[in-house]
């Protein structure tokens, strides 16, 4: 077995010649990886030998095992001062990589591996600092403040990593990370991890890193040739209609459903459910405790159906997904990639299919393009063959109760009482199957047709070129103290204020960037944590101090 998404690697190559730990060897053999990806072919020796690294790599490469194993080879776990720290642009990615962490050191004695994100308790993350820390992983604004508050301390700094290092610069962490740098030692071993090379990575890479050695790993498709890709075009009020089909027809083990927003992910679960399905939600809302055990009961088989956010479901990986449904179309490819990255998983093939409405053939042809590979139009289960898969079940559900350890009470009591009340077996059978059904239909019909709209509905945004700007009731107007002589842009104010205050892209309205300050539409009420997490919050450098808009000043006006 190779490890997860890799790409080609030397035939030969395997784990055990890499000079790695043999407490970190024996982790990797238990995840079942044999052979090393490419990047990380090449990124362990030269980190093992104590060079610098860039690697240009996607996402889906194997780069977080490529710098880990290495890190964690090489590590002194009887110190506990903060030896490696590894910034990533997003909370989800940390604790990706923190969990990937936690799986190679799982042999290691006294390791200790920290998370360190906005949105989540700092009690945890100082009672996680006073322990002792060896790895550190952790988002830019998070870090600093625990730098300005003198909770973490780098100075016996050996190992930096940048992870998604052009991602972090678009969210408008350049000055932070620069203040990070600033703050370690010298001399430390230092990898620097990015999907593309834009000027201002290079600048980085020139004043920080040391003769690094330079690995470049493009990968063929921008997606796995083991996922099968389909579509289905679908209005959007047939959706639950389309997606209760697929489910009754499609032969799987788990799905994951993608929407976009947080509130539809608890009113689909709920709607399935209704339907007799056993699912679930998680959203950037639940607390962490609960997504774990959520994540567990999927794991385990208690649940089926996990209805996510591209947010709550970053660094999700449970094998037993064999479908993934885009029940809501990603407006940008590379969500797209991330979400179909859920199945397909160490080695096994998946499923992932995608729900277009009319309106949104652009946003498809975007994501062929981005990928590099062509979605198959596929049709929707008919009412036919989602009656035959019921009849197949019924059947199957009879076959199973006749082994079944009881069953001869029940054949005596049938028998006596089609005896005395003079009825055929098959209606009293008939009977039965009709009272377990609890008053609902056994055979779908087909739905009424859908009433044409006599003009286009508006309600929805399908992209940036509208005259008229949609007004959300549940959006209030915030202040933030950043503007255009700051150099902000609307992509550094969203991906700040998502990252810290756990918000997703979808709980963003308009931005209007003045001067001296920027004008943010969020939700209106949000939670006491997300605005205490946003009070510390940077962009560019420069505390945002988030607060609700009052409107422009009056001119005080003298008595005459």
């Amino acid at each position: 077995m190779t490890s997860p998404d890799s790409d080609a690697t030397s035939a030969d190559l395997t784990f055990a010649d890499l000079q790695i730990h043999p407490a970190v060897l024996r982790a990797i053999a238990d995840v079942g990886y044999e052979t090393p990806s490419a990047i990380q072919a090449e990124t362990i020796p030269a980190m093992m030998a104590g060079s610098d690294v860039v690697g240009l790599a996607q996402t889906g490469t194997g780069k977080t095992a490529a710098f880990a194993i290495p890190i964690l080879s090489k590590i002194d776990t009887a110190e506990k001062t903060t030896q490696a720290l590894v910034l990533a642009p997003t909370r989800e990615l940390a604790l990706q990589v923190s969990e990937a962490f936690g799986r190679y050191g799982a042999h290691l004695p006294d390791i200790n591996v920290l998370p360190i994100y906005g949105g989540s308790s700092y009690a945890v993350q100082l009672s996680g600092l006073r322990r002792g820390a060896q790895v550190v992983i952790g988002t830019p604004g998070r870090v600093i403040d625990h730098l300005e508050r003198g909770t973490l301390d780098l100075s016996r700094l050996d190992y930096l990593v940048l992870d998604e290092a052009d991602e972090m610069l678009q969210m408008g962490f350049a000055e932070d990370v620069e203040r990070i740098l600033a703050d370690t030692p010298e001399y430390k071993q230092v990898a620097l991890f990015s999907a593309t090379m834009p000027q201002a990575i290079r600048k980085i890479t020139r004043k920080y890193l040391h003769d690094p050695v330079e690995v470049t790993v493009k990968a063929k498709t921008a997606t796995a040739e083991n996922i099968s890709q389909r579509f289905i075009q679908v209005a959007g009020p047939r959706k639950m209609d389309a997606l209760t089909r697929v489910l009754e027809v499609e032969q799987g083990d788990a799905m994951i459903v993608f929407v976009r927003t947080k509130q539809a992910t608890e009113e689909v679960a709920e709607r399935l459910r209704a339907r007799g399905f056993a699912a679930a939600a998680i959203n950037g809302d639940i607390p962490q405790a609960q997504r774990e055990r959520t994540i567990a009961a999927l794991k385990d088989g208690r649940i089926d159906i996990l209805i996510a956010t591209d947010v709550a479901a970053r660094g999700l990986d449970v094998e037993r997904i064999s479908h993934v449904v885009n029940y809501d179309i990603p407006h940008d490819t590379e969500s797209y990639v991330h979400r179909i990255g859920r199945t397909g998983r160490a080695g096994r093939s998946g499923s992932a299919l995608l729900f277009v409405t009319p309106r949104e053939r652009h946003l498809l042809k975007a994501i062929e393009k981005a990928t590099r590979s062509k979605l198959v139009e596929a049709e929707l289960p008919s009412v036919e063959d989602v009656n035959a898969q019921r009849v197949a079940k019924f059947y199957d559900s009879i076959t199973d109760a006749l082994g079944a350890p009881g069953i001869d009470l029940f054949r005596r009591m049938i028998e006596d009482y089609a005896r005395e009340k003079d009825v055929p077996m098959a209606d009293v059978a008939a009977a039965l199957a009709l009272q377990s059904r609890d008053g609902g239909e056994f055979l779908m019909t087909e739905p009424p047709p859908e009433k044409r709209r006599e003009r286009p509905d508006r309600s929805r945004d399908d992209g940036p070129a509208r005259k008229r700007r949609e007004v959300r009731a549940d959006l209030a107007t915030y202040r933030i103290a950043v503007g255009k002589r700051h150099k902000v842009m609307p992509g550094a104010i969203v991906g700040a204020i998502a990252n810290e205050g756990g918000l997703h892209r979808s709980d963003f309205g308009h931005i209007d960037i003045r001067q001296d300050y920027s004008l943010v539409e969020l939700p209106a009420k949000l939670p006491k944590q997300t605005l205490k997490a946003l009070a510390k919050t940077r962009i560019q450098g420069q505390l945002i101090n988030l607060a609700p808009d009052r409107g422009p000043k009056k001119p005080h006006r003298k008595s005459k």
